[in-house]
């Protein structure tokens, strides 16, 4: 054999196939597998009548017959009915893997006026604690303070009653106890109205407790009053709380909400000093909250109507979804007692809860004990020092529309821990600079850090708890944020009574360095498969 024979390449004995074409299926996303054929436009008009391609076509040349194919479907296909769902079931560790439309404040439109709604009920809110929390001022105090300045109310309230501070704290009892009893039944109640009929009947509560109060009646009614705000004002929190939090950019959205909730607070001292500062019964301060409450009831009643027809709400009911509630159901489908439960033992609500009772107990302490402070140990006065609790309220509202931007972009999980430090910082401020002036701007600043961190937090909780039990959860947490606002500023008020107010400080510092403690305990974020 000579040389050039060795080399001598024999042909190929088949044809090799040209590059693949993909073609989009039915889903827009799956490529089908190509088609090699030469005269693909016949092959596309034939599919424009009726014959779609198949996505396992194995060629059998350079040139295959369209009829020729492989009838097998072996590629990934759209399911029409429920048995071809079964047949082609996901794995069961990947049954909640589903992927969802994650709805926006501009998508659906309407969503834009529900953050609104939301928003107005959160000043609502806003103004209803920080105008009630002007009378969680010691008996001592008060008799500096006298009938013109911002604590007005408080003495106003002994004086009508003839009680004394520890018996006016029962409202916050009392609006504590509504909180909780909410979170038994919040989900229940929305799962079988909706979200519209829910918020109107918490708006409906809050009218009902507001009007009892603007008719001053005697004290024990007073507390029940307070028991019903506390019902409606823990339903309506857990519903936007949870609807915000599954917005895009929800720590954004959630900032404004609260943001919100920080407006009021500014409005409620300003508008109740202004009342008793002209001799108006204080009870008159609540016929401006039932006037708000009213605008809320009409607001959320328009804005939610249409909540569980629009889209992102409706792919629940796809039949992905459907397929994937059916073999929930085969592993066994939980009961509301059950879910209830697991709400309950859940590492996320334990821990969430008990990071907002000291978030929310440190907050009203401040707003609560902050004027005392200075009055005895500063020696403010009085009808000026009232002012120092607005521009704490002014300090978080800022934080939550201004910062919360920063914070979402920085992360949420390791800007609570720089937030709690700094807040920590500008408390021992406040505490040992000796000037009225100085502490009142540190007292503004730490309002000011303070505001992202209740958002993060909701953002956070949201993210780490199962759909099925956040509504249960959320009104845990916010039920237990209530409980500290109305048990840390009572206890701070029994101290301070015993060793002075500067107790206020140290209970507050404590408080801080739980919810940081409470955040290194949180699970870890898990990504979600997409």
């Amino acid at each position: 054999m000579d040389l050039h024979a060795a080399l001598q390449i024999e042909p190929p004995t088949t044809i090799v196939s040209p590059p693949a074409i993909k073609a989009k299926s039915e889903l827009g996303n799956a490529p089908c597998t190509a088609l090699e054929l030469q005269d693909f436009a016949h092959i596309s008009r034939q599919n424009e009548f009726g014959q779609p391609f198949r996505s396992s076509i194995m060629p059998d040349g350079s040139l295959t017959p369209f009829e020729a194919h492989t009838p097998d479907i072996i590629g990934a296909q759209t399911p029409k009915t429920s048995n071809e769902l079964e047949e082609n079931s996901l794995p069961r560790s990947r049954v909640n893997e589903v992927t969802g439309m994650v709805p926006s404040f501009l998508h659906p439109r309407m969503n834009r006026w529900r953050v609104l709604s939301a928003c107005l009920v959160y000043f609502g809110n806003g103004m209803n604690d920080s105008g009630t929390n002007l009378r969680r001022v010691t008996q001592h105090a008060a008799a500096d303070v006298g009938s013109t300045a911002t604590g007005a109310l408080l003495p106003s309230m002994e004086v009508d009653y003839h009680v004394g501070y520890a018996v006016v704290s029962l409202i916050f009892v009392a609006n504590a106890i509504g909180f909780i009893a909410t979170a038994f039944f919040s989900d229940a109640l929305v799962e079988r109205l909706g979200r519209a009929r829910t918020l109107m009947i918490s708006e409906a509560i809050c009218i009902a407790g507001y009007t009892i109060l603007g008719c001053t009646p005697p004290f024990p009614v007073i507390a029940i009053a307070f028991f019903l705000l506390g019902v409606g004002i823990s339903i309506n929190l857990a519903i936007n709380n949870v609807f915000c939090s599954n917005l895009a950019n929800s720590t954004v959205v959630l900032g404004a909400a609260h943001g919100s909730y920080g407006l009021g607070g500014i409005m409620g001292p300003i508008v109740a000093t202004a009342l008793a500062s002209k001799g108006i019964l204080w009870s008159r301060f609540y016929l401006i909250t039932l006037g708000l409450r009213v605008a809320c009831l009409l607001f959320v009643g328009w804005s939610f109507w249409t909540y569980e027809t629009e889209a992102p709400v409706q792919f629940r009911d796809s039949p992905e979804r459907r397929h994937s509630q059916q073999q929930t159901e085969e592993l066994g489908v939980p009961t509301k007692t059950q879910l209830l439960k697991k709400a309950l033992k859940s590492r996320v609500t334990i821990i969430g809860a008990l990071f907002i009772f000291a978030y929310q107990g440190a907050e009203v302490s401040v707003s609560g004990w902050m004027i005392s402070y200075l009055i005895n140990y500063r020696n403010g006065d009085p009808n000026r020092v009232g002012y120092v609790t607005a521009g704490f309220w002014a300090g978080i509202t800022l934080g939550r529309f201004g910062l919360s931007h920063a914070v979402h972009h920085a992360g949420e999980k390791k800007s609570v821990y720089g937030l709690g430090a700094a807040a920590v910082a500008f408390q021992l401020l406040a505490w040992l600079v000796p000037n009225v002036i100085g502490d009142a701007v540190a007292v503004a600043i730490l309002g000011l850090v303070l505001g992202p961190i209740y958002p993060c937090a909701q953002t956070i909780f949201t993210r780490l708890l199962p759909a099925q039990i956040q509504m249960s959860s959320i009104s845990f947490i916010s039920s237990a944020g209530s409980s500290g606002g109305a048990i840390a500023p009572f206890t701070t008020g029994l101290l301070a009574q015993a060793v002075g107010t500067y107790v206020l400080h140290p209970v507050c510092i404590g408080l801080f360095a739980v919810m940081v403690g409470c955040w290194w305990g949180l699970p870890k974020m898990v990504k979600r498969t997409e």
